[in-house]
């Protein structure tokens, strides 16, 4: 059975995304029709409501996964979906915030098959647009009256300072020979997982779990995300533009010390060795090199080491996920989580 197909226990993944747009999305354009003109724009066509003047346009706007997650955490701690849709609001404001700040960051001209914010608006212009979005996120959260909103800004602010730190040393890391793959890790469950993690923690805060059913739910959000992150690796290396919306071999031209890399040069084979020596050249690398590149990766078994461990945290996190009675059908939000896992975490294959 495929992530399209209905399935018995619940929705399809897509189903899921689908219904989650339709639940947040307007509150999402209230909150972002309130910021100044001057970020608004920016902020709409970032997000892929709009072209750079303003017009509406059916650009792509990504599949909101963070609100997906925390709409269903919602539901499997028993509570209603809308009344978590400003937790889901605010990690979606809270993920665009970091988009277009790691734009800025990493040089990336493209996001979203289509230039990116700050090639078109100028990166001061992106990243005040940026921080317009973080602090709305705040705001939308203090706004909702839910009575236990103020602990879910506390999750949230949390979350952003990891990411904040993750983005930190994966920006170090471009500048060092010697990255290790235990903190490339840990570098992926604050830049990643923490933010899934809040996502579906904030969803079930909100929907009324009790301290312990948030803290599963948070820990199964940063095993999705730190699997997302080591997907998204892969992607960023081999994935396509037409899928991935950046050219082919991106990562390699930036020299990312990204996962699949990390574990490549941890081998300490005669690839690994040609592969650091590519990546320590002072120029770009011609078009041969980005393919020699990609496959020292693979050939050292980065590519399969990251495959196997997204898969082995995808294992993880549904394990945490309540198991119901033998014999027994999953709860439905616990079998659309799953669902959504697992086209998150394989939608390389």
């Amino acid at each position: 059975m495929t992530d399209l197909e209905v399935r018995p226990t619940g929705r399809s993944a897509r189903e899921v995304l689908a219904w989650s747009r339709g639940e947040f999305d307007p509150a999402l354009r209230e909150a972002v029709g309130s910021l100044p003109e001057s970020m608004r724009v920016v902020a709409g066509y970032h997000i892929g409501w709009c072209d750079e003047t303003g017009r509406e346009t059916e650009g792509a706007a990504g599949k909101a996964i963070r609100p997906a997650l925390a709409l269903l955490a919602t539901e499997l701690a028993g509570g209603a979906p809308p009344a978590a849709v400003p937790a889901a609001v605010a990690v979606e404001l809270v993920h665009n915030f970091s988009l277009l700040h790691d734009d800025v960051m990493d040089g990336d001209v493209t996001r979203r098959h289509r230039p990116a914010a700050w090639t078109v608006f100028g990166t001061g212009a992106a990243i005040l647009a940026g921080d317009a979005l973080l602090t709305l996120a705040l705001d939308v959260l203090a706004a909702s009256g839910h009575p236990r909103a103020a602990d879910g800004m506390r999750l949230l602010s949390a979350a952003v300072q990891d990411l904040v730190d993750g983005q930190s040393a994966d920006m170090s890391f471009e500048r060092r020979d010697d990255v290790e793959l235990a903190e490339c890790l840990r570098m992926a469950e604050s830049k990643t997982g923490a933010l899934l993690g809040c996502a579906c923690a904030i969803g079930g805060l909100f929907g009324g779990a009790d301290g312990g059913q948030v803290e599963r739910l948070r820990e199964f959000g940063r095993r999705v995300g730190v699997a997302f992150q080591l997907v998204d690796d892969l992607l960023g290396i081999w994935g396509q533009a037409a899928v991935t919306g950046k050219p082919v071999y991106s990562d390699l031209q930036n020299r990312k010390k990204s996962l699949p890399v990390v574990a490549a040069l941890a081998t300490g084979t005669p690839g690994a060795r040609e592969l650091a020596a590519l990546y320590r050249l002072d120029r770009p690398l011609s078009g041969a090199e980005l393919v020699r590149a990609a496959e020292l990766v693979d050939d050292a078994g980065g590519r399969s080491w990251s495959q196997t461990r997204a898969d082995e945290l995808l294992a993880g996190a549904l394990s945490l996920l309540d198991v119901p009675p033998a014999g027994a059908a999953p709860p439905v939000p616990a079998a659309e989580l799953a669902a959504l896992a697992r086209l998150i975490i394989r939608r390389d294959r």
